[in-house]
């Protein structure tokens, strides 16, 4: 039995599904691309629903990373 198994969408009433979804974010004014998120998706209207432990992972790897910038001296 699978986590989403049995859940409606609270939007349309549709069945919740999982898949493995691609996450277009922002961060620190940078966009970027997380693949491979286990989320339930709405089979009916589309919207994705993700459980906390998978919230907290994604926090966790993108909080620890830092831009490289190059800094000039005059």
């Amino acid at each position: 039995m699978g986590f989403w198994d049995n859940e409606i969408c609270e939007y349309c009433g549709g069945a919740i599904v999982e898949k493995r979804v691609t996450l277009h974010r922002q961060i620190r004014g940078k966009y970027v691309l997380i693949e491979n998120v286990p989320a339930g998706v709405c089979a009916k209207c589309g919207t994705g629903y993700y459980a906390a432990n998978v919230l907290k992972t994604i926090e966790a790897s993108v909080r620890g990373r830092q831009v490289l910038v190059p800094v000039y001296s005059l």
